[in-house]
């Protein structure tokens, strides 16, 4: 599933004083939620659909079924509602489930109400992806292609390139063929096809379309003649990805208002960049103008990501008075999602972080991470394991399928960033696939909170495993963070093979600090065998320490304040 943001605008219609009180604890909780009043609930919710983005109705389903049926026009343009009955009970989504975000939207009303959403698309049900809810335009018949795939009837998947899409069922076979049979199909493609009642589309992202402008170029004609180049190419506007320009046009209102209509970015070069791609139809008058012979086929070449090779130019530079405009398909890229899965807890994994691991063909970790979030995974994802020890192994696998245009997850734990995967992995990741990165709760920061507030004021981490860094180097670390008077979080403090290391890092510490210094030692934090120990530099145990644990070493101001580990941000302390 999709988590998003509320919608921007949210309406609430309450009828009764407790489903007031449920509204102003959602306006409460969501700035650009608003209780909509009217001379009656009716009027009320009238008004929010006319008004609001999303509808949230604390009425009867029956009610609202009635007041709206009337109002009903499309998926795609009626706003989401959500009916939550008269005890926040449930929160049912019953009105655009997926294009509306209604099925998102239900379960953020259900986390501020301590509400169950009840969610009855059937993909949803079925843990099936919707057609919808891959991040593409999707166009035909939605419905008929999704039931089908829901009835395990075979569906052809038709894609003109290898785009990285998540996991399908077996009953989506991929071909290579077109031929119309009477059968299902799933088209993956940005050329303008024949629909018919058993074709869907997913438009990808596969076209650029550069732009060139006179200063002053009116929206109108930019737009007018980017839908014509399109058209006269076969090529289905839903398919854009971006708008591409020169520098000296980022602030050009008439491109900017353009690419504002389609729903994508303006992506600008500096000339010189531009003058670098080799174009068919370079322009001296174009070069005295901005420095570079190109402006629409060289940016429409370059792209988003400053990849010209991967892309081909369709359509060469078309002008009219004031514009100009080229368009280029670029090749599909692999897609590498960084994942932190946290520290343990399911309810420390971020939204984000499920979304992408839905949103994936393929997810690579080691295998006692792959196990906390195979409940996750949707059905068909290919999951590669592999064991302690085998960080390199993990990354270049990861890598080599997004870079054959998969898309791909590589989990960890706490944040991907912090002494885990991304690092080695974004070693080996080139321009060839696209990289996202999903934050997660570090070791570090679910100790901190399970010991107070050490972590208040600078602090610094600091791996002590010398498997990969020289202990003369982690030495000079620990001594520049007590000589800084830093809280030191140490990472990876001991093990079976490593006994030494965090007892001789205390004696550097100690040597700088008070003998009275806190110090925490959490193990396994928020996992069912959590430990919290506080101690001082003088009464630490390193032999109760493993490498399941954190070690958080306060710094000269650090104190117990009620039996918590607290550093002072510089505020008066009071006494």
């Amino acid at each position: 599933m999709n988590h998003r943001n509320p919608p921007a605008r949210i309406g609430l219609v309450a009828a009764t004083a407790a489903g007031r009180r449920h509204a102003d604890t959602l306006a409460a909780a969501w700035p650009h939620a608003r209780l909509v009043e009217g001379e009656s609930a009716a009027d009320a919710l009238r008004s929010a659909w006319a008004e609001c983005d999303a509808v949230v109705a604390f009425l009867a389903t029956g009610a609202v079924v009635r007041i709206l049926a009337p109002l009903l026009t499309d998926k795609r343009s009626d706003p989401a509602v959500v009916v939550v009955d008269e005890a926040a009970r449930h929160a049912v989504a019953l009105l655009g489930g997926h294009a509306g975000g209604g099925n998102d939207l239900a379960e953020q009303v259900g986390a501020v109400l301590d509400a169950q959403p009840v969610i009855t698309t059937a993909t949803d049900a079925v843990d099936l992806p919707g057609l919808d809810t891959l991040g593409w335009p999707v166009q035909g018949a939605v419905a008929a292609v999704s039931r089908a795939i829901l009835d395990g009837e075979p569906v052809r998947l038709v894609a003109d390139a290898d785009w990285p899409l998540p996991a399908l069922p077996p009953n989506v076979r991929a071909t290579d063929e077109d031929a119309v049979d009477g059968g299902y199909r799933l088209l993956v493609t940005d050329r303008v096809v024949p629909l018919d009642e058993r074709t869907a589309v997913l438009r990808p992202p596969s076209l650029v379309a550069g732009v060139g402008a006179s200063r002053g170029v009116a929206a109108a004609e930019v737009g007018e003649l980017l839908h014509l180049v399109l058209a006269e190419a076969g090529l289905d506007p839903a398919s854009l990805r971006c708008l591409a320009s020169a520098d000296v046009k980022a602030d050009e209102a008439g491109i900017l208002s353009t690419a504002d209509a389609l729903g994508v970015p303006l992506v600008t070069w500096p000339a010189t960049r531009l003058a670098t791609v080799d174009v068919p139809h370079p322009s001296e008058v174009v070069r005295a103008a901005v420095g570079t012979p190109s402006v629409s086929e060289a940016a429409a070449l370059l792209g988003p990501a400053g990849q010209p090779d991967d892309a081909t130019l369709l359509v060469g530079k078309t002008a009219t008075a004031m514009a100009t405009v080229a368009v280029a398909r670029h090749a599909p890229r692999g897609r590498l999602a960084v994942v932190g899965l946290g520290p343990g807890a399911v309810d420390l994994r971020t939204p984000r972080a499920v979304a992408e691991l839905r949103r994936a063909a393929v997810v690579v970790g080691l295998d006692q991470y792959l196990d906390q979030v195979r409940d996750v995974l949707r059905p068909g994802t290919r999951v590669l394991p592999s064991g302690l020890g085998a960080e390199e192994e993990r990354a270049r696998s990861a890598v080599a399928e997004a870079v054959a245009g998969r898309a791909v997850a590589l989990v960890g734990s706490g944040d991907a960033g912090v002494y885990a995967m991304a690092s080695p992995a974004l070693e080996y990741a080139d321009e060839r696939i696209d990289v996202v990165g999903v934050p997660g709760v570090t070791a570090a920061l679910a100790a901190g909170a399970l010991l107070g507030a050490p972590l208040g004021h600078d602090h610094a981490y600091v791996s002590l495993s010398d498997l990969h860094t020289p202990w003369e180097v982690i030495e000079r670390r620990v001594t520049a963070a007590a000589e800084g008077d830093f809280v030191t979080v140490f990472y990876n403090p001991r093990s079976r093979a490593r006994d030494w290391q965090l007892g001789k890092a205390l004696g550097i510490l100690a040597a700088h600090r008070p003998p009275d210094t806190p110090v925490g030692v959490v193990r396994n934090a928020s996992r069912p065998s959590e430990r919290v120990h506080l101690a001082t530099l003088t009464t630490v145990d390193p032999t109760a320490v493993d490498m399941y644990s954190v070690v958080v070493v306060g710094n000269s101001d650090t104190r117990l304040v009620a039996g918590r580990m607290v550093t002072p941000r510089g505020y008066r302390w009071r006494s």
